[in-house]
C-alpha cells in the first residue's frame, strides 16, 4: 500500500501559529521554535547597533544599507525568518507595503541556539545560497563565535571565525571593526567565576638538575 503523500503547509498554517512562537515554512514543512532567550536577544539587538549607526545611517561609516530585525522572507516558496538582514539601499529603494519582504537580502545573520541550529546551519543556509543572498553570517552566542561566509556559485565560502576577545571585521561590514565581546553584555558564562582577571599568567615551569 503507497503511502499517503505528505502535507505542504500553506501560509494559512504559519498564521495560525501562536504569537509566542517563530514560524516559518522551510521546504513544505511548517517549522516553529521558541522566542529567544535573553543571551540571544542581546545578541541581536547588540549587533543590529553596531551596524545600523555606520552602515545604515552612515554615522562614522559607508551608510547606504536597510537593516530589519527578525523580517518575514518569501523567497519563492520558503517562508523563512531570519534574526537579521540586510539589503543595500539600492535593492531595496521604498519600504514595502507587506508584512513581509520578497527581495532577496544581501546579508542575513542567524543567531543560533539549541532550537535553531539544525534548521539554520542546514535547511536555511541552502535556501539562502539557492535565492542569491550574498553573505551570510551565523553568530553562536554559547560559544561565543562569529562565523562569515560569502556565496560563491551556488557555495557558501567561509571568509573568516571570530572568537571572544577579537575584533570583527568581515564582509561586507569590514570597513568599521568592532570588538566581539561587545555584543555580549555578560562575562562568558565557560569562564572560571572566581578567576582573578588582574592576575598574571602562570609562569613556565623552568627545567631542574634533579634526576
Amino acid at each position: 500500500m503507497a503511502e499517503p503523500a505528505l502535507r505542504v503547509a500553506t501560509y494559512a498554517d504559519l498564521e495560525a501559529v501562536p504569537a509566542d512562537r517563530v514560524a516559518e515554512i522551510v521546504d513544505g514543512s511548517l517549522e516553529t521554535h521558541p522566542r529567544p532567550r535573553p543571551r540571544h536577544a542581546m545578541a541581536a539587538v547588540g549587533l543590529a547597533t553596531e551596524l545600523n549607526a555606520p552602515f545604515g545611517r552612515g554615522r562614522g561609516g559607508p551608510g547606504g544599507w536597510i537593516f530589519m530585525v527578525e523580517p518575514e522572507l518569501h523567497l519563492g516558496v520558503q517562508v523563512v525568518v531570519p534574526d537579521l538582514a540586510g539589503w543595500r539601499r539600492e535593492r531595496l529603494p521604498a519600504e514595502p507595503k507587506t508584512a513581509f519582504v520578497e527581495t532577496v537580502p544581501d546579508w542575513v545573520c542567524e543567531i543560533l541556539s539549541p532550537a535553531t541550529a539544525r534548521l539554520d546551519r542546514g535547511p536555511k543556509r541552502r535556501i539562502y545560497a539557492e535565492a542569491g543572498v550574498g553573505h551570510l553570517w551565523l553568530l553562536d552566542p554559547a560559544d561565543g563565535v562569529l562565523e562569515a561566509f560569502a556565496l560563491a556559485g551556488s557555495q557558501w565560502l567561509l571568509l573568516g571565525t571570530v572568537a571572544r576577545g577579537e575584533t570583527v571585521a568581515l564582509p561586507p561590514f569590514d570597513a568599521v571593526p568592532f570588538p566581539l565581546d561587545d555584543l555580549f553584555p555578560f562575562a562568558d558564562p565557560s569562564a572560571d567565576p572566581f578567576a582573578d582577571p588582574r592576575a598574571e599568567p602562570d609562569a613556565p615551569s623552568l627545567p631542574t638538575d634533579e634526576t
